[in-house]
This record gives C-alpha cells, structure tokens and sequence, in this order.
C-alpha cells in the first residue's frame, strides 16, 4: 500500500470515527432545539378587556407572546426587564407577530414611562406593550395559566411565560431541575440566557417551519 492509500484509508477511518459523536454532541447541545415546546395550558384567556395607554388593546391569539406581571412597583421589576431586553427582547423584537405584553394595573403609566425610556437604551422598545387593567382582571389572566406559581401582594411575579399563536403556554415538562417548567424567573439572568432563551428559539424556529410549509404548498 502507497502512502496515498494509507492516508486515503486514515482519512476514511477518522470521519467514521468522528462523524457519531460529532453528530451526538451537535443533537445533545440543547434538550429543546429539535423538538416542539410542549403544550402544558390551553386556551389562556384572553387580553382584550386590558388596554394600552392610548385606550387600545392587544390581543394573545394569533401573536407569540412573552407575558408578564410587573405589578404596582414597577421599580422592582427593573432588572428583570433589563435580563430580558438583554437576552430576549433584543434579539427576536422584530420577527413577525412576536410581542411582549406586561399587564399592569392601572395607575402606574408614569413609572411605565421611565421603565420605558430606560428600556430605550437597550432597543427600541416599541414591542414592549404595557396594558391596563384591574388587580383581579390581572389575577384572573395569572390563574388561567394553570401554573404552580402565584402574584405577589403588588400583583407581580419574577416569572415570565411563552404563549403561541393559539393562545397555549409553552413550557417544558422534562425540565432537568424542575419537571415541569410553566415559566422562567427573569431574575435569574442564568434562566434566561440559558433556558428561556433557547425555548424562545424553538418556538420561533416551529414558526418559521411552519410558514415556510405553507408558502410552499401554495406555489404547488
């Protein structure tokens, strides 16, 4: 054998050798990215009795949504808008039909206003959609989701939850920590750079699959 062969036969032996375990450590980087995020509420209620500082509303269906609960102190929740513009907001304002939606009780616009300018800096915040409403319309929307997790007496709560186009919580039910994952702690910045980041991507990748599915069936 020549050494032209003997490297041919190197070189053949090295991509089977590496290619399983390349394919392994590709598939096993992230539990979520080659999966659709599992459904663990249906039909979340919806937000329409809420409404925006310009008397406007917003809707859940057929939006995907980041929904939040910042309460009557929006001070408090400042770093956890911040961990989430940094890591979330940042980088997916822009797809088509993704939103944030904070449900906040009326009577705290003006600290919405700071919160907002503040935000500013970031990116523009221009997905970040502030709605009004009563302490038990806010309650009512929280207990929809079915989650094991309750507001606090200021009507906030640190957890932050992915709702699809059907009006569905997204989460995990295999969580490596928890189980069942209904939310993510946005106080957390290692929960949100690490696991809500990734869920954000999958779900706008089972999206993305989807709409490109569909324009293909309709050039057929």
């Amino acid at each position: 054998m020549n050494t032209t062969d003997k490297i041919k036969k190197f070189v053949i032996l090295g991509i089977l050798f590496l290619l399983p375990i390349t394919a392994y450590l590709f598939f096993s980087s992230g539990i979520n990215h080659f999966a659709k995020l599992p459904v663990l509420t249906e039909y979340v209620l919806e937000i329409d009795q809420f409404k925006t500082e310009n008397g406007g509303s917003k809707q859940l269906e057929d939006h995907i949504t980041i929904l939040c609960f910042f309460g009557n102190d929006i001070e408090s929740s400042q770093a956890n808008a911040f961990n989430l513009a940094h890591k979330i907001y940042k980088k997916n304002y822009q797809f088509k039909d993704f939103q944030f939606v904070i449900l906040t009780p009326d009577g705290t616009q003006a600290q919405v206003k700071l919160l907002k300018e503040d935000l500013s800096q970031i990116e523009n915040p221009e997905n970040w959609n502030f709605v009004y409403g009563t302490p038990n319309e806010i309650e009512k929307i929280f207990n929809s989701l079915g989650s094991s997790y309750s507001l606090n007496n200021n009507m906030a709560s640190p957890y932050v939850f992915i709702i699809d186009k059907d009006r569905s919580l997204r989460g995990r039910d295999d969580d490596e920590d928890l189980g069942i994952l209904y939310g993510f702690d946005s106080s957390i910045y290692s929960e949100i750079n690490n696991k809500m980041s990734d869920d954000v991507r999958v779900i706008l990748a089972e999206y993305r699959l989807a709409l490109k599915k569909y324009n293909s069936k309709r050039e057929i």
